[in-house]
């Protein structure tokens, strides 16, 4: 059977690779992003086997139409939490971090992702599938300016370690991509050039390598991934394939 996945923020940078990468690999696709005109034109870019569903994962009536979409389809293999938002641009210190803006940080990079991970978990778990919460450096660095988005990111880590924990049944795991050039990367360095970072393609085989190996459950960067070689014993190999 087509092997199924939910990705959110799919529209640009990162989500928008790795939908490119599954949907090359034949998975039917369930997308996600906030703005409707580039999240349809990524879904008729795919092609046939991708659903777009604009809207907000902080928005529980749109996390309710993302899980109601798999149940139509009838099984889900893979949830991608790849969505979040960065905060204020420039980023503040915390002694001057809008508390409000905060936790819209939250809502979205923390509480989103768990949120739909509770609504999905029972198809997860039926098809033996795998989460994904797309991590960041900020999320065990200390860098100056970044402590609403990395606090958010690390929370995120402590909420999959957890997870996977209690779910030894699926692969749950925090993928840290690293820098790359991105739209939200640039909006944290305003004015500078981030050209001589990786395009989010470029990281895509150390997310396929993280499905298609045998490893535990965890954090895992994608500079570790990229060196790796095996692809020996996970379950959702062939179906990467």
């Amino acid at each position: 059977m087509t092997p199924v996945a939910i990705i959110t923020g799919a529209s640009f940078g990162f989500g928008r690779a790795v939908a490119a990468a599954l949907a090359g690999r034949g998975w039917t696709l369930v997308l996600d992003a906030r703005r409707p005109e580039p999240l349809h034109a990524v879904a008729a870019e795919l092609g046939a086997g991708v659903t777009a569903l604009p809207g907000d994962v902080a928005d529980p009536g749109h996390r309710a139409e993302l899980a109601a979409a798999v149940g139509r389809l009838g099984r889900l293999d893979l949830l991608v939490n790849n969505a979040s938002v960065l905060g204020p641009s420039p980023q503040p210190p915390l002694e001057h971090y809008p508390l409000d803006e905060l936790a819209r940080v939250y809502q979205v990079n923390v509480f989103g992702p768990l949120a739909l991970a509770q609504l999905v978990l029972p198809a997860l778990r039926q098809a033996g599938g795998a989460v994904v919460n797309v991590s960041s450096d900020a999320a065990v660095e200390a860098y100056v300016g970044w402590g609403g988005y990395g606090s958010a990111k690390a929370a995120l880590d402590q909420l999959t370690a957890v997870l996977a924990a209690e779910q030894p049944d699926i692969g749950v795991y925090a993928f840290d991509p690293g820098d790359m050039r991105t739209d939200m990367h640039q909006a944290a360095f305003p004015g500078e050039d981030i050209g001589d970072r990786p395009l989010p393609q470029e990281r895509v085989p150390a997310f396929v390598r993280l499905l298609e190996e045998s490893l535990p459950s965890g954090r895992h960067e994608a500079s570790v991934l990229l060196e790796r070689t095996s692809t020996a014993g996970n379950p959702l190999t062939e179906v990467l394939r």
